[in-house]
């Protein structure tokens, strides 16, 4: 959490930037809220500063109805390896089905361990974060769509309507009926959801990144917009994602989808546009560099794209080896027609005649062994694993790179210090148009960490190109 000076600072101003990294709890009025709340201010003698929305509600603070809480984008990285895998771990569900010593186990301490390392980098202990996670999902869909109480409770985890009353109660301060009551108008039409960020953020170079690797019968890219298939041929189902002109937020639009399976959409779409980054942070580590700084000066919002699912982006990494991003794509839409109008999964990708798009034989057999490696779960694209750990089980595969292993690494599961060292492009900038080594690139990229993977892109748009490999 930034000192109490620059929460001062932030709050003062309603930086949007801060957003999401410490929030304001209101003594007098037993509320918590956002860094840019539109209340007025409150005197100074009756603020507590929290680094988590767990942290002000274990403290027993409501959160505001105003500036909502649970609009604010997340921040996985808190300077502790342990506790950043495993608030990524309960961001992407873990706690739905698994307990706290599941939990400890995943990151490699013990439980006890982990409820201390929690405390002192979060203020509250895993199980306080996961069910100030829940509550706040339930309270963003019950002031933005028009579900039934007992369809939200499912979507946010509750298994039982008491349980979810009571715990909203608790929590809020109110019973869930009276969220809507407080809404001017019921929403109407596709269910339209608001993810928060902090700025800045260029969905532009975003949308031009994936539209370039959009294959036709799964994803549509426009200018304004990205949109995927999230159902199946036999019951499709679309999302759309757009930016909001006025605040740091992108707009979900989602339609037909059950609600149970909307907290994973909403983790996938935070996932591809990369919404909890810090770009400060980011910035402040990488602007030590001349080159860097002139890339961040014109282009501070650019992020890491990353991937609505992370077999597809290691197939469509091993699909572009060695070819143009266009070759890449047709191989990729050519593999869903033969798949049924859908993306593969391990299962059918491991049956399928993936032989007749065009591949040579060794890639074949590559995706092939990486399907069959995921299945027997030596290979896994599942939150919190470790960088190294994760690139060594892709590189364990025949005909996968430390190249392919780090555009993985990079895209699917958004680590931020991904770093490909072998990538051509990357090699020659660095270089002043001398090609460098890998160990010569991977040595002059150790003072970007941990945030090489932002750097990457920098590069790459610094070059005027892209590398051939990047499908």
């Amino acid at each position: 959490m930034p000192s109490p000076a620059i929460c001062d600072r932030a709050r003062q101003a309603k930086d949007a930037r801060f957003d999401g990294l410490f929030f304001t709890a209101v003594r007098s009025t037993g509320i918590y809220c956002r860094p840019v709340c539109p209340a007025p201010a409150p005197k100074r003698q009756n603020i507590a500063y929290f680094p988590t929305a767990a942290a002000a509600a274990a403290a027993g603070y409501r959160p505001c109805l105003r500036c909502r809480p649970e609009l604010s984008p997340g921040s996985h990285r808190r300077g502790e390896e342990t506790v950043d895998r495993a608030l990524a771990l309960i961001a992407d569900g873990v706690l739905e089905t698994g307990s706290i010593e599941t939990l400890a186990e995943s990151v490699g301490v013990g439980s006890r361990q982990l409820r201390r390392l929690f405390l002192a980098r979060t203020g509250a202990t895993p199980i306080a974060v996961h069910a100030t996670h829940r509550l706040l999902l339930a309270k963003q869909l019950l002031t933005e769509t028009s579900l039934p109480v007992t369809e939200i409770a499912l979507a946010a985890g509750f298994r039982s309507l008491r349980r979810f009353n009571t715990s909203f109660r608790d929590g809020c301060g109110m019973p869930p009926t009276a969220i809507r009551r407080q809404r001017a108008e019921a929403p109407a039409g596709a269910m339209t959801l608001r993810l928060g960020y902090r700025p800045p953020l260029d969905f532009a170079a975003m949308l031009a990144f994936l539209g370039k690797r959009a294959v036709p019968a799964v994803e549509r890219v426009t200018a304004q917009s990205y949109e995927r298939l999230v159902g199946t041929p036999d019951g499709p189902r679309w999302i759309r994602v757009t930016a909001d002109r006025t605040r740091p937020e992108l707009r979900l639009e989602i339609a037909g989808l059950v609600p149970r399976a909307i907290p994973d959409v909403v983790r996938r779409v935070r996932r591809l546009f990369d919404l909890e980054a810090d770009m400060a942070a980011v910035h402040s580590a990488l602007g030590e560099d001349r080159r860097l700084a002139r890339g961040i000066a014109k282009r501070p919002g650019l992020r890491v794209p990353g991937g609505w699912d992370g077999f597809e982006i290691a197939v469509r990494a091993v699909l572009g080896q060695q070819v143009s991003v266009a070759a890449a794509t047709t191989l990729a839409t050519r593999l869903v027609d033969v798949c049924g109008g859908v993306f593969p999964t391990p299962e059918t990708l491991a049956a399928a005649p993936i032989e007749t798009i065009g591949l040579p034989r060794a890639r074949a057999a590559t995706l092939r062994g990486l399907a069959a490696a995921v299945l027997e779960g030596r290979v896994g694209f599942g939150a919190g694993q470790r960088l190294e750990e994760f690139a060594s089980s892709l590189v364990a595969l025949p005909g996968i790179g430390r190249w392919t292993a780090q555009y993985v690494a990079m895209r699917a599961l958004g680590h931020p210090d991904a770093f490909p060292a072998g990538d051509l492009v990357i090699q020659q900038v660095l270089g002043r148009g001398r090609r460098l080594s890998e160990r010569e690139t991977e040595a002059r990229s150790q003072a970007w960490r941990p945030w090489r993977a932002y750097a990457v892109l920098q590069l790459w748009h610094l070059s005027g190109d892209r590398p051939k490999e990047s499908a």
